[in-house]
């Protein structure tokens, strides 16, 4: 536990203008992220008497081992710079709110020449224009299908549109008129692009203009007795209506607007918000939020606002905003919202009517949202901090291991080494973290070599990482640091080089599969770094004993213990994980590549080559500076690859340059 007056900053040393602050622990990781009108004003806050803080503020202040600030122009660039460094560092104080479900939304892919209409999840893409997000993804195809005979835009995928357009023959929407067919010309990429905005201004609410239009080219069809050309638009508009029924009539047909509820207690908040378009509820969804700082319901709502409109830019950003309560200032946020849309936005609390009314049913399933959630979670959240603080006491550590780390090592009779890196934080995984190794130092079945190996290369990576910003003090030999440069292959999430992203900050505990063997690798890899302050222990599968680098016997954990229990998750995560990677490695060792014979060339690193290239073919006839354009490809591996290619392309055959036939080789 940190004293905050150790590093206070000096009087006189804070700006009295606004900015953005970061406060950041002994490992130099961002924990909290604040903006403030008054630099000044708000830090000095932090620095008083403890007694008097907020419990949940006393515990960063006391966490944080050093704060910073950035001035700014105004508090509109406060409050974009707060919401940009949120994303970036991900702090462990900030509210931060997770989707109690993973929503769907309706897409349209105007980044494309011919736009696709599809369901998607995830995080958005810029380019494509997004609708929802709706509770599931059948009504999202139900709504499509009834769109696409008015708007027959594509819907099929990469692979069967390149198809159709080979053998010249559309797919069965073709045929049947829910397709315009532009694979084979029918429509030109300029007329398919009109029908996908067209769907679009229909889905974003801009429904009674256009079927007011259909309606009058359906009689003029008629007076000019064009009886087949009327009946079509007349099912189109049969359609359209069927389609707009699907979403309840709450407000004026007017109205797009967000409403947003909180529902909150002392430790969590739920929020929900219903996307009214046309003045019907086109999409709903929900957040819950552990409210780890000190924050009342207006700071909520203008957490939420950056969360729901920080990515969004346009008319995905409504004309109005209902909330329960207004930030406090209300004006950056207004303009903030504004500058989004690119029109003024109006942020404001319901007073009487339908909105009111309809703010209240949001209130509702807030309140709702709030009690279910609670219900999964209490025994949940009960049962995992008495697994932690048993996890503590066994292992006599000072305090809970919030941040675990689990390696296994996984072989087929000692062919094909790999090993696995999960993470459990607060005693959930956390899968984003996840790494997978493969082990080249040496061949054979040497858990204990292997186990001494990725702790080494988990670690001295991180402190090759951290020594680029400051943030760790221990130096590593140069020699070693060289060849782990050499054998690094860390499979996991990669930069936009294609550089394996940075490790996390490092666990309070590691925890190895087997017993005190493979323990002590561990332990040794780590006082090698020159790190102390990481726990190991290991779980041995015969006997589930917990055994620690030092101890002649193991820990018995009783067998109804939740640290037990937690302990093993832990290790059969660990296990799964690394059986799934030996698996695929050897499915794609049948398949033997040249590349293979690359030293240093990484699975990843391989298939960034050949998406790039199209095949080895191409790959080879490729020059250095060629390869070098492939993210993640330093020249010193170019020229491996190039090489290696070189020594393993087929000789061509001797013919007969009179007979043209193929001659075959003679020793002598």
């Amino acid at each position: 536990m940190a004293d905050p007056s150790s590093y206070r900053p000096k009087p006189g040393q804070i700006p009295d203008s606004p900015g953005v602050y970061r406060f950041r622990d002994e490992h130099g990781r961002v924990i909290y992220v604040g903006k403030a009108k008054s630099l000044r004003q708000r830090l000095s806050s932090y620095f008083q008497d403890l007694a008097g803080l907020h419990p949940r503020t006393r515990t960063m202040v006391t966490t944080a081992a050093s704060v910073e600030w950035t001035v700014v122009g105004t508090e509109v660039e406060a409050l974009q710079l707060e919401y940009t460094w949120i994303k970036e560092y991900d702090p462990r104080f900030n509210v931060k709110y997770r989707d109690d479900k993973s929503y769907p939304y309706l897409a349209v892919t105007l980044n494309e020449e011919f736009p696709r209409v599809q369901v998607m999840r995830g995080a958005k893409k810029k380019g494509v224009r997004y609708f929802g997000p709706y509770g599931h993804a059948w009504a999202i195809r139900e709504t499509v299908d009834l769109m696409l005979r008015v708007f027959p835009v594509r819907t099929c995928s990469a692979g069967v549109f390149k198809r159709s357009a080979q053998i010249g023959r559309p797919c069965l929407l073709g045929y049947i008129g829910k397709c315009s067919a532009p694979c084979v010309g029918r429509v030109t990429p300029e007329e398919h692009r009109e029908l996908a905005e067209e769907f679009c201004d229909f889905m974003a609410g801009r429904t009674g203009a256009y079927i007011r239009r259909l309606e009058k080219r359906m009689q003029e069809a008629a007076e000019e007795m064009e009886y087949e050309r009327a009946a079509r638009l007349r099912d189109d508009i049969e359609a359209l209506r069927r389609a707009m029924e699907k979403n309840a009539v709450v407000l004026a047909d007017a109205t797009d607007a967000d409403l947003i509820a909180v529902a909150e207690d002392e430790l969590e908040a739920a929020v929900q918000i219903f996307h009214v378009r046309g003045g019907r509820v086109r999409g709903q969804r929900g957040w819950v939020t552990d409210k780890v700082e000190a924050v009342d319901t207006a700071g909520l709502v203008e957490h939420a606002l950056q969360q729901l409109y920080g990515e969004e830019q346009g008319d995905a950003v409504p004309k109005e905003v209902l909330v329960p309560a207004l930030p406090d200032p209300v004006e950056p946020v207004s303009e903030w919202l504004a500058a989004r849309r690119g029109s003024r936005v109006d942020l404001r609390i319901p007073q009487r009517g339908d909105k009111k009314d309809l703010m209240a049913t949001v209130q509702r399933n807030a309140q709702q949202a709030l009690a279910l959630h609670k219900t999964k979670r209490a025994s949940d959240l009960t049962t995992r901090s008495r697994a932690l603080e048993e996890i503590a006491e066994a292992l006599g550590l000072d305090s809970a291991p919030l941040r675990v780390e689990c390696f296994d090592i996984s072989h087929l009779q000692g062919q094909d080494v790999v090993a696995s890196m999960v993470v459990f934080e607060d005693g959930l995984a956390r899968k984003s973290e996840y790494r997978r190794f493969q082990i080249k130092s040496f061949e054979g079945q040497d858990d204990v070599r292997s186990m001494h190996e990725v702790v080494s290369r988990r670690f001295r990576r991180y402190i090759r990482e951290s020594q680029k910003t400051g943030e760790w003090a221990v130096e590593e030999p140069a020699e070693a640091a060289d060849a782990a440069e050499a054998m690094d292959d860390t499979a996991g999430p990669r930069d936009d080089n294609g550089r394996p992203k940075r490790f996390a900050y490092p666990p309070q505990l590691v925890v190895v599969d087997g017993g005190r063997p493979q323990v002590q690798a561990a332990r040794r890899a780590l006082d090698e770094l020159g790190i102390a302050d990481v726990a190991v222990c290991g779980l041995a599968k015969r006997l589930e004993e917990v055994w620690l680098p030092d101890d002649e016997d193991p820990v018995v954990l009783p067998r109804t213990s939740e640290g037990l229990y937690l302990l093993q998750r832990v290790r059969d995560e660990a296990h799964r994980f690394a059986i799934t990677y030996q698996r695929g490695k050897r499915a794609k060792s049948m398949k033997a590549s040249p590349l293979d014979a690359v030293a240093g060339l990484g699975e990843s690193r391989k298939q960034a080559l050949l998406k790039h290239f199209g095949s080895v073919k191409r790959l080879r006839s490729a020059t250095v500076e060629q390869i070098c354009e492939v993210p993640g490809i330093g020249r010193k591996t170019a020229l491996a690859v190039a090489a290696t290619l070189a020594e393993s392309a087929p000789s061509a055959p001797a013919v007969n340059t009179a007979t043209g036939e193929i001659l075959e080789e003679t020793e002598g």
